[in-house]
């Protein structure tokens, strides 16, 4: 599992899943909200399985 996921990607995942998270528990939104825990896994981790079909990579290459 190599990283595919590079640095403002990573921190735009992070921010979207907090907020979708803080506003699913403020009951701002439905329990949809909790979907929020993908992009902030995603991001933390650093790698998507989502990007792997279609050969995306947003990180830099070493």
């Amino acid at each position: 599992m190599s990283c595919n996921v590079g640095g403002i990607d990573r921190a735009l995942r992070i921010i979207v899943g907090i907020v979708l998270i803080g506003l699913a528990v403020t009951a701002r939104i439905g329990v949809w909200g909790y979907i929020g825990v993908v992009p902030l896994a995603t991001g933390l981790i650093g790698w998507c399985p989502a990007y792997l079909p279609f050969g995306i990579k947003t990180c830099k290459t070493r």
